[in-house]
């Protein structure tokens, strides 16, 4: 057997068994299990720091055995059979020091009347491995410089700009709750002098693990969004934004884009924290 299925074999053993543990034993489980996951790299006559030290990389890649170990120890299991460990995204969480990077290139829809704005940027992303908050930073530019209209802008479901935004689907909603609850609604927003330059937190969106935004869309609106405040059902599906006018595809990065583009508003209250 290799060492792959054995080790998903005591993963999923110890899945099936812990529900039936004492606390005591639960905890003393989840000791020898980190324990265990250190010294796979420690070599006979080498201290444990230097062994520590050498290996962190494969250590890093470790994370999900770590996760088990916590759930293990505070007795926390779902109701579902299957237990979801979360990876890293490889080999950029060891490249980039537990930080995951994306990126969307915004550009204008094809064919879009000449009465819509043509809107180009970025919407970066940014999130420390495995339980960092994802940080969001939209850098956009084409609207006119008196533009008081403010536009809505949402994740979306498909990565699949094909025709334009249209096949980008809905919004990404994979918890099927009504809108402005999608964990990938980013809100509405004015330009100023024809720029949307902005830095916020996405609390419930991840760029890792099963419910991950990466290979999806970012979907520019025509119009406000009513967060669900409207008296029709579209108003629970999109919150009225209308006509999708630019987007982009999220794709992992490196940190370039991220660091290049700093100082926006909003960003350094959040340093100051």
């Amino acid at each position: 057997m290799s060492f792959q299925k054995s080790s998903q074999s005591i993963v999923q053993s110890l899945i099936t068994s812990a529900r039936s543990l004492h606390a005591s034993t639960r905890i003393k489980l989840c000791k020898n299990l980190v324990t265990a996951i250190f010294s796979l790299h420690t070599v006979p006559g080498q201290h444990f720091d230097m062994a520590l030290n050498r290996n962190m990389e494969k250590i890093i890649l470790k994370f999900p055995l770590m996760l088990l170990a916590l759930h293990i120890q505070s007795g926390e299991f779902s109701g579902s059979p299957v237990l979801e460990i979360v990876e890293a995204p490889k080999p950029e969480v060891v490249e980039f020091n537990n930080t995951i990077y994306a990126t969307c290139e915004v550009t204008p829809v094809p064919n879009l009347p000449a009465s819509q704005p043509q809107i180009f940027g970025q919407v970066l992303f940014k999130q420390i491995f495995p339980n960092g908050t994802l940080e969001v930073k939209l850098n956009l530019r084409g609207l006119p410089a008196d533009d008081q209209q403010a536009r809505a802008i949402h994740i979306h479901q498909y990565g699949d700009l094909s025709q334009g935004c249209v096949t980008a689907g809905p919004h990404y909603n994979p918890w099927e709750v009504d809108h402005p609850g999608h964990l990938g609604d980013l809100g509405n927003f004015v330009s100023e002098q024809g720029v949307i330059r902005k830095f916020q937190k996405l609390p419930e969106a991840k760029l890792f693990g099963g419910q991950s935004v990466l290979g999806r869309a970012v979907v520019v609106h025509e119009k406000e969004d009513d967060l669900g405040m409207g008296s029709d059902e579209e108003s629970k599906r999109s919150g009225n934004a209308g006509k999708r006018i630019a987007g982009c595809v999220i794709g992992i990065t490196t940190p370039r884009l991220w660091q290049k583009t700093e100082g926006l508003p909003g960003e350094e209250a959040e340093e100051g924290n």
